[in-house]
């Protein structure tokens, strides 16, 4: 049985990826119709923020209380700065790079920064430390990086 569920975990990571690359090429899309960035990255925020409200009522989650919010650290509330930023670049840079090598740089970016994150343990994750395997993997995503993109 456990077989089964890091399967449909698997497929569940995957199909988050196969979203992201869509979300990309929508943005790009609805981008060069409307003529604004700014504003495309705010369709896609507003959506996405309206999705997360009916999770969150069919949930039935219970609204965070004040209290709790205040004991978090300042840097947990910035997570929609960092995306608005990674949002903005998306929708500049996929209509120029294309998706397949937008793709392929962000997740070489993401692997570096997640290689440190886990190695120090910034932001409350737990430490991993960066040994050769885990190294070798993130040189071999910047390989396919410079394939890619050729």
């Amino acid at each position: 049985m456990p077989q089964l569920l890091g399967l449909f975990v698997s497929m569940l990571v995957l199909g988050a990826g196969v979203s992201f690359v869509i979300q990309q090429a929508v943005n790009a899309n609805l981008q060069e119709h409307i003529h604004s960035s700014a504003w495309a990255g705010f369709v896609s925020y507003l959506g996405g923020t309206l999705c997360m409200l009916v999770f969150a009522l069919a949930m039935r989650e219970t609204f965070p209380l004040t209290s709790a919010a205040l004991r978090s650290h300042w840097w947990a509330w910035t997570g929609g700065f960092f995306g608005a930023i990674y949002i903005a670049i998306s929708i500049l840079l996929v209509p120029r790079l294309g998706t397949a090598t937008f793709v392929a740089l962000l997740v070489t970016g993401q692997m570096l920064a997640s290689l440190a994150f886990d190695h120090y343990g910034l932001f409350g994750v737990t430490e991993h430390p960066a040994n050769p395997a885990r190294l070798l993997g993130a040189a071999l995503l910047i390989g396919g990086v410079l394939l890619i993109r050729r």
